[in-house]
């Protein structure tokens, strides 16, 4: 973690750095903390999201402190250039599900965010944050043009080509590079088989795939779900959680119901789904480490847990791109 915040550098380039941060700086505390507080919000110890019923005033106080703590990350690293500069806005958008591109150089940051799905800047000192608790969030990187973007991409982003349109914005020649931060993997993203239908559709109508990849979409991205929550994955998400398997007894069994009536389940594979689109415009994902699940670590943010858990609400984590001076 950097600086005492539960937040992690992914990647430093020269002028540009990718952060992911997390609900909690460590596995101990976040544990006891869900364990105390089945039955309330979870905000964990940095929330960035406003829309949550969080406290307005701590959530903007949390969004400070990690404009400072990047840029703290960034002085403490040797300047590459006399023309050093600092990070002076962090750009944030409301997120909608669709797949519309906020260029944050073209109008004046306001305290009413943009509903937008995906940000772009070419400026230096500029941060691009996504929040997420459960959608996979990327950022992208073109040296060439010292252009970043941010991307906001659950399932309905990518039926409906947010990552696709997204590269199309970089007009310069150059290659892009991507970094995928926290999301939801396949083993614990159980929907109807509806969604795996209006995905596919979407993907052939944005052209977000190659035909190979459409031709084995089931392969690639579909597992089959049971039809019902037996015992034992109570008992595994108990242990996963480290939580006694009798809070999670009436929430499960509620969810079994629900899975009995709507019994044609899958599990998607959204994170693979996002670096094929990646892959098919021509960028180059970059991870270096696998992608941690939010659902089964609890040190993140996750909407899934939140519900199977019957919490009220929990708060949102955020991958964030920033470049720090202009490009040489």
């Amino acid at each position: 973690m950097t600086h005492k915040l539960p937040m992690t550098l992914l990647a430093q380039l020269e002028d540009v750095a990718v952060f992911q941060t997390a609900a909690f700086t460590n596995k101990d505390e976040c544990e006891a903390d869900i364990t105390s507080q089945l039955r309330q919000a979870d905000y964990g110890t940095l929330n960035l999201g406003l829309h949550v019923n969080d406290s307005a005033a701590e959530v903007l106080d949390n969004r400070m402190r990690l404009l400072t703590a990047m840029n703290e990350q960034f002085t403490s690293l040797p300047s590459i250039s006399a023309r050093y500069t600092p990070i002076k806005r962090l750009h944030w958008v409301n997120q909608v599900h669709g797949n519309r591109i906020h260029d944050t150089d073209a109008t004046a940051l306001s305290m009413r965010p943009v509903a937008a799905d995906a940000m772009l800047s070419q400026q230096a000192g500029v941060g691009l944050a996504i929040m997420t608790a459960d959608c996979v969030p990327i950022v992208l990187y073109q040296p060439a043009s010292g252009k970043i973007a941010a991307i906001h991409a659950g399932w309905q982003g990518l039926a409906c080509g947010v990552i696709k349109a997204t590269t199309e914005c970089f007009t310069d020649s150059g290659q892009i590079m991507a970094w995928i931060g926290v999301c939801i993997s396949q083993q614990n993203y159980e929907v109807g088989s509806q969604v795996r239908d209006k995905l596919l559709a979407g993907c052939i109508d944005s052209q977000s795939l190659t035909s190979a990849s459409i031709e084995k979409f089931d392969e690639r991205y579909v597992m089959a779900s049971k039809n019902q929550i037996a015992d034992d994955s109570r008992t595994d998400m108990s242990k996963e959680l480290n939580i006694d398997p009798r809070y999670l007894h009436k929430s499960v069994d509620k969810l079994s119901n629900y899975a009995k009536v709507n019994t044609d389940k899958i599990k998607l594979n959204l994170p693979r789904l996002a670096a094929d689109q990646l892959s098919t415009a021509g960028v180059i994902l970059c991870n270096e480490s696998p992608i941690d699940c939010s659902y089964a670590d609890a040190r993140y943010y996750s909407y899934r847990r939140q519900t199977h858990l019957r919490q009220p609400a929990t708060g949102r984590m955020a991958l964030v791109i920033a470049r720090r001076s202009a490009t040489q």
